[in-house]
């Protein structure tokens, strides 16, 4: 049965999206794509350097691949707005991830600045996918603000921690009529697989797959991991019971006669 994820008209059969920092060289990115099967990349503005070809990043991404440019780096929404236009002016298309955050510590979206962001942009015809802190009324306000998806984070940006905020990631797919992305914070392939059994519509995953012993090999793995919490929840889960319920019946066997 055909299950594409459609955003902004875009039809994909991948429901993992990578990021693409933090690898011990841009050489792996073209391998971790091909292994993970995923169609989406995000890529830091701030990173690409057109003036060096083998550093330049977006070099090294499948042409076959959407380029999702991110606004890591802003502090505000001006800022943001700024990344975006700097992107699509550099041929890098017309999705954007918005991240605008101001807190230095736990690095933290700003969700009031994203909004800001979100609407000024949308408005200009980008494919907006906002980075957020898993708030229901600033999901909302995302959707009104002309979002194509939301994305609330797992936990912290680069901690691997896992679904730290799934009880609130929870409250957004019930209610929210955009797809939700986990975005941050995933730090193995069966916190993937249980988003997606949540009922996810996909995971972005990076720094678990870039500071892995195996990015490749990792890749492959979460790659299998979001099919199968798709396909999970798309068979439905049993309900759960306080006791137990033997699977084969407990009498009518090994009768005396």
């Amino acid at each position: 049965m055909k299950d594409d994820l459609v955003i902004g008209g875009r039809p994909l059969t991948s429901r993992l999206f990578l990021g693409s920092g933090k690898f011990p060289s841009n050489r792996y990115i073209p391998k971790v794509l091909e292994a993970s099967g995923a169609q989406v990349v995000t890529v830091a503005m701030r990173r690409v350097d057109t003036d060096f070809a083998e550093e330049n990043v977006l070099e090294l991404i499948p042409k076959e691949c959407l380029l999702m440019p991110n606004t890591s780096g802003a502090r505000t929404a001006q800022e943001a707005v700024r990344i975006a236009r700097l992107g699509r002016a550099a041929g890098c298309g017309d999705w954007v991830k918005i991240e605008v955050i101001s807190d230095n510590k736990y690095l933290l979206p700003d969700n009031y600045e994203t909004i800001k962001a979100t609407e000024i942009l949308a408005a200009e015809g980008f494919v907006v996918l906002p980075y957020m802190s898993p708030d229901l009324m600033a999901a909302r306000e995302l959707v009104r603000a002309g979002a194509a998806a939301v994305m609330p984070l797992g936990a912290p940006i680069g901690s691997n921690r896992g679904l730290k905020t799934k009880e609130l990631i929870r409250i957004l797919i019930e209610e929210i009529s955009l797809p939700v992305i986990v975005d941050a914070g995933i730090g193995r392939p069966s916190e993937a697989a249980e988003a997606m059994e949540m009922g996810a519509a996909a995971v972005l995953v990076n720094t678990a797959i870039a500071s892995a012993r195996d990015p490749v090999a990792m890749a492959r793995a979460f790659g299998l991991a979001v099919a199968a919490g798709r396909a999970a929840y798309l068979a439905g889960t049993g309900a759960t019971q306080q006791y137990a319920s033997a699977s084969s019946p407990l009498t009518g066997f090994l009768r005396e006669e």
